[in-house]
């Protein structure tokens, strides 16, 4: 007896994973200009996700406005991927939180390198492509 999965068409896919990456990211400063005005913070910081110069610590207003506004932004973007995806949210969340992670802490040299890198070898080797076969897996 095998376990049947239907898995949807990759355009499906990378759409779904585009808007809800865009929806992480928009309620990401939505939320982060909403504590910027709570905490009545001197200066709005437009690079919030990315800002590595914040020293952490709880008594400083920019980095608890940075981890209230990120929290908020998981609580908050959970429930909109339910109306976008309609299920396997738990996917989609793990993917978005994988991105975010690889771009503020890795960098989008090493991201664009990884996907240049392999479509390019996709786009030169299309014919002698290698794909798994997942059936006998």
């Amino acid at each position: 007896m095998a376990l049947k999965i239907q898995v949807s068409d990759a355009k499906v896919v990378l759409q779904n994973l585009f808007l809800c990456t865009a929806v992480f990211y928009t309620v990401y400063y939505f939320t982060n200009a909403i504590c910027f005005l709570a905490l009545r913070l001197e200066n709005f910081d437009e690079l919030g996700p990315f800002d590595f110069k914040t020293t952490p610590s709880w008594s400083n207003r920019k980095y608890l406005g940075n981890v209230i506004s990120l929290e908020t932004t998981f609580l908050i973007s959970s429930a909109v991927f339910v109306f976008i995806v309609e299920e396997w949210i738990w996917d989609y969340a793990c993917t978005v939180t994988v991105i975010h992670v690889g771009i503020t802490s890795l960098g989008l040299g090493l991201m664009s390198m990884i996907f240049g890198g392999q479509i390019l070898a996709y786009l030169l080797y299309k014919d002698n492509f290698i794909y798994p076969d997942l059936d006998d897996f």
